[in-house]
């Protein structure tokens, strides 16, 4: 069991048999009444997100969750096809499961698989993937006082801004959390 105070951004916890990500955490402390706790919850396997608030003397139920390296083979259809780099084991994953990784997924690559008592609920991608750059537009520096940047298509069919002086077959690297530019890499 965990308290309320020992929350924070990115813990998984288990409410009325569900897992909840910690999103947003609020301590609220009211001149007459008991400290509370707000919370902006994301539903795992749901997808949704919702907002709760809990006495501050509430205890939560840590849901412990599994990471296992895999690696992404291919698609068919709806159905996202990886295989547990341990154990060679294919496992397939609805696009429910993989939808907010599929701009930056491409075959080969490796990454994790997060369970919950044996169950899949999602995929974790790497801090940083490598991307080729599928088209991008002349880059032209104008009347700009700073550095200026332009969009760029990659392979997977994200669009992302980069620098004017990458070019259509560059190779960049892309924080997967925000996707961002990072650098060049050839």
């Amino acid at each position: 069991m965990i308290d309320a105070g020992e929350l924070k951004k990115g813990i998984t916890v288990e409410l009325d048999g569900q897992l909840y990500q910690v999103l947003d955490y609020q301590h609220i402390k009211v001149a007459r009444g008991s400290a509370q706790v707000r919370l902006r919850l994301r539903d795992i396997r749901a997808g949704h997100t919702t907002e709760r608030v809990f006495q501050a003397s509430q205890k939560f139920a840590r849901a412990f969750l599994e990471r296992r390296p895999i690696q992404y083979l291919y698609n068919d259809g709806s159905l996202y096809y990886f295989m547990d780099t341990e154990t060679f084991e294919q496992m397939p994953l609805d696009k429910s499961m993989v939808d907010e990784a599929l701009s930056y997924l491409k075959e080969g690559q490796n990454l994790q698989i997060v369970t919950h008592r044996g169950e899949a609920i999602g995929i974790e991608l790497p801090v940083s993937v490598e991307l080729q750059v599928a088209e991008t537009g002349p880059g032209f520096k104008g009347n700009t006082a700073s550095a200026g940047s332009k969009p760029a298509t990659m392979e997977t069919g994200i669009t992302i801004h980069v620098p004017f002086f990458i070019n259509t077959g560059d190779t960049i690297k892309v924080d997967t959390r925000t996707g961002a530019y990072l650098e060049r890499i050839s």
